[in-house]
C-alpha cells in the first residue's frame, strides 16, 4: 500500500508540475488565465463506511480550474488592440461555431471584417441601421465600412445671435446692397450644403431700421435663393422683421410671403436653386436643395446692450466624407472618423457572460467553449449591467504571478522528491523482510 501511496503522491506533483509550467510558459501570452491544480486525499472504504483507524490511500488530482482574475491593461497604440477592463469574453464566430475569448489582438482581413489574431474567426456583435443607430440583440460579423460617407443637404442652420440695442439706426433712404456696408448693420456668413455635397455660403445681413425693430435679408452665394441677382432692380431681396420688447427679448418674426406674411421664430428659404459663378456668370451646377427647404431659427435672438455677435452656428449638412481613422469608446461602440468632420457609428461589440466561468472548456489559442457546467452565455453591450468596459489601443495581459509560480515550482519539486523518499524508503524495508526470511 506504501508504494501505492507514494506513487500517487509523484503523480499529482507530477501534475503540479504541469500546471506550474504550463502557467510559467504563457506568462506572455495576452488575455492567458493562470491554472491552479486541486487535489483530494484518498481514502478506501465500505459502505458501512472508511473506520475510525484507516489509513489513507494517497492522493488524486481534484481538477485543474482556471483563475478568471483580471490582468493587467497595458496600451499598445493599435486601435483594434482592445482589453476587457472588467468581466465578460470577447465573441468569436469561426463558420458558425462560437468561442470566447479575452485575448483582444484583432486585425481587419481583406474583406473589411474584424477577426483574431490568426484570421480564422470573426468578432461578433451588433450591426447599424442606415441612419447609423445601434441595431441590438442580433449578433453578427462585425465589419470596418471604408466606402465613402454621403453628402447630406443643409435642412437647419442654429445659432444664438445678440443684436446690440444701441447700433445705430440704419438711414432708411438707402437701399439694401449687400456690397455697400452702409446699408447695412452686421453680415453673419454660415456654409451651408446641396444634395451633391457641394458647400455654398448662406449669409445673413442685419439691418436696424427703428427702436427694437430691425430687418434680416437671407442670400446664398451673394444671390438670392432662387438665383437671381439682387443688384438688379427687378428682383430685390426680401426682408423679414424681427420685433423685440424692452427686454431685449424676441417678439416675433414676419416674413412677407402670398397669401399672408408668415409669423415664426424661423425662417423658410424655399426655391433655392443650388448654382457657381464662372467668369462673373451664375449658372446652376445641377444639385437641388432639399425640397422641404431650409429652416434658419431665429428663437435664440436677443437684443441686449452689448456687442453685435453670434455663436458658431450648427448646421446638419455635409459634403462627402472619407474615412479617415477608428475609435472605440468603452462601450465598444466602432466610431468612423471622416475628411469631412463626421462621425458615424458602424457597429458596437458585444460581450458575453456565463454564470459559471469555472465550466468553460479550454479549446486552446486562449479561447474557451461554453458546456454545460457553464450555462449558457448572456450576450450584451460592454458596460452593461456587471459586464466590463473595453480599453481600445490596449491589451490584457497574462494574469500569472511569476513569483507566484517559482515558488509553486519549487514546492512542487519538493513533492516529488519527498514522495519519491517514502517509496525509496518503502524498498528499503521490503528488502529488510525480505533478508529476514
Amino acid at each position: 500500500m506504501s508504494f501505492n501511496i507514494g506513487l500517487s503522491g509523484l503523480y499529482a506533483a507530477n501534475k503540479q508540475l504541469d500546471v506550474t509550467g504550463n502557467n510559467i510558459a504563457n506568462v506572455a501570452t495576452t488575455g492567458f488565465k493562470s491554472s491552479r491544480a486541486e487535489f483530494q486525499d484518498v481514502y478506501s472504504a465500505t459502505k458501512l463506511g472508511t473506520g475510525s483507524k484507516t489509513i489513507g490511500s494517497g492522493v488524486r488530482l481534484a481538477n485543474v480550474s482556471q483563475q478568471f482574475t483580471q490582468g493587467d491593461i497595458n496600451n499598445t497604440g493599435n486601435v483594434l488592440d482592445m482589453g476587457i477592463n472588467g468581466s465578460g469574453f470577447f465573441v468569436l464566430n469561426n463558420n458558425g461555431s462560437l468561442s470566447y475569448t479575452r485575448a483582444g489582438t484583432f486585425k481587419v482581413d481583406k474583406e473589411g471584417f474584424v477577426t483574431n489574431s490568426d484570421g480564422t474567426a470573426r468578432l461578433q456583435g451588433y450591426g447599424v441601421d442606415a441612419n447609423g443607430k445601434i441595431q441590438n440583440g442580433v449578433l453578427t460579423d462585425l465589419r470596418i465600412d471604408t466606402s465613402n460617407l454621403a453628402p447630406k443637404t443643409t435642412t437647419t442652420v442654429s445659432s444664438t445671435i445678440n443684436l446690440n440695442s444701441t447700433e445705430p439706426v440704419i438711414d432708411p433712404t438707402l437701399t439694401f446692397d449687400p456690397t455697400k456696408t452702409e446699408t447695412f448693420t452686421k453680415q453673419f456668413s454660415t456654409p451651408i450644403f446641396d444634395t451633391q455635397g457641394n458647400q455654398h455660403t448662406m449669409d445673413q445681413f442685419m439691418v436696424k431700421t427703428g427702436a427694437n425693430t430691425w430687418k434680416t435679408y437671407t442670400l446664398i452665394d451673394g444671390r438670392n435663393p432662387d438665383g437671381s441677382d439682387p443688384a438688379l432692380a427687378a428682383s430685390p431681396p426680401i426682408a423679414s422683421t424681427m420685433v423685440f420688447d424692452t427686454s431685449g427679448k424676441l417678439v416675433s418674426v414676419t416674413t412677407p410671403a402670398t397669401p399672408a406674411p408668415i409669423v415664426s421664430p424661423d425662417l423658410k428659404v424655399t426655391g433655392w436653386v443650388p448654382g457657381k459663378v464662372t467668369n462673373g456668370v451664375w449658372a446652376a451646377n445641377g444639385a437641388a436643395a432639399d425640397p422641404g427647404g431650409l429652416t434658419i431659427s431665429m428663437a435664440n435672438t436677443t437684443q441686449f446692450n452689448a456687442d453685435t455677435a453670434r455663436s458658431i452656428p450648427a448646421q446638419n449638412g455635409y459634403a462627402t466624407g472619407q474615412i479617415t481613422n477608428l475609435t472605440i469608446d468603452g462601450s465598444g461602440v466602432l466610431l468612423a472618423n471622416f475628411s469631412n468632420n463626421q462621425t458615424k457609428a458602424i457597429g458596437q461589440i458585444s460581450l458575453a457572460s456565463f454564470t459559471n466561468e469555472q465550466g468553460l472548456q479550454p479549446i486552446g489559442g486562449t479561447s474557451w467553449k461554453e458546456t454545460f457546467a457553464s450555462g449558457i452565455p448572456g450576450y450584451d453591450a460592454p458596460l452593461t449591467g456587471t459586464l466590463g468596459g473595453i480599453q481600445s489601443n490596449s491589451l490584457e495581459e497574462s494574469n500569472v504571478n511569476l513569483t507566484s509560480e517559482l515558488v509553486e515550482l519549487i514546492k512542487a519539486q519538493s513533492n516529488y522528491q519527498a514522495n519519491a523518499k517514502t517509496i525509496s524508503t518503502q524498498s528499503t524495508i521490503m528488502q529488510t523482510i525480505i533478508q529476514m526470511t
